[in-house]
């Protein structure tokens, strides 16, 4: 297989372009953005599932640049309300897609449910899609929902998500650290072992 040279990511959300960056910086492949393929297309995540939506994304990029394209999906499952808000998480308080009223939402929906009883589960999943390539990528990262917001760092339910082993909210941590443990991170790490091992840039 012919190595890569270029790979787009297929989203305009600035905490994911950054984390995808610095988790593929050590590779000698130019990482460009949707601005810098002036690709400005609008996907509808209508998928059932977070591969479907990923792959949707990562597709229509493809096919509108002609350029390897990645894209990723990503679902809160909390398991006191049944998974939800799942391949939902990002329009849970409505199509603004505003992570603070996202996270209250949330917060509601769990008042009076004890510590124990709040647990969850981050669900990435990363499609790659170009000339002749289609994989798939997943990584998950259990914890808890945090009482309250406690953080600035990140973005999204980062303030929220408690990692156990840290006692600390993604939101607490710098990126380097939550790289290290996310489930983004995780997903990158086995998307950028593929590329890695495909890779004829020395």
């Amino acid at each position: 297989m012919p190595g890569f040279s270029r790979i787009l990511l297929a989203s305009r959300n600035p905490g994911k372009q950054a984390e995808i960056r610095s988790l593929l910086r050590p590779l000698r492949i130019l990482v460009l953005g949707p601005e810098d393929a002036a690709w400005q297309d609008e996907v509808v995540e209508d998928g059932t599932t977070l591969e479907e939506n990923a792959r949707k994304k990562a597709g229509a990029a493809f096919q509108a640049t002609g350029i390897l394209s990645v894209a990723d999906d990503t679902g809160l499952f909390v398991d006191a309300l049944a998974g939800a808000p799942g391949v939902k998480s990002a329009r849970y308080a409505g199509e603004a897609q505003d992570p603070v009223a996202n996270c209250a939402k949330l917060l509601r929906a769990l008042e009076g449910v004890p510590g124990a009883e709040r647990g969850a589960e981050f669900r990435t999943v990363l499609s790659l899609i170009g000339d002749g390539v289609d994989e798939t990528f997943q990584g998950v990262c259990r914890g808890y929902i945090t009482p309250v917001p406690r953080g600035d760092q990140g973005f999204g339910y980062d303030p929220v998500f408690e990692i156990p082993e840290t006692g600390r909210t993604f939101a607490e941590m710098s990126e380097e650290e939550k790289n290290r443990v996310s489930h983004r991170g995780r997903a990158l790490m086995r998307l950028r072992q593929f590329l890695e091992d495909r890779s004829e840039v020395a």
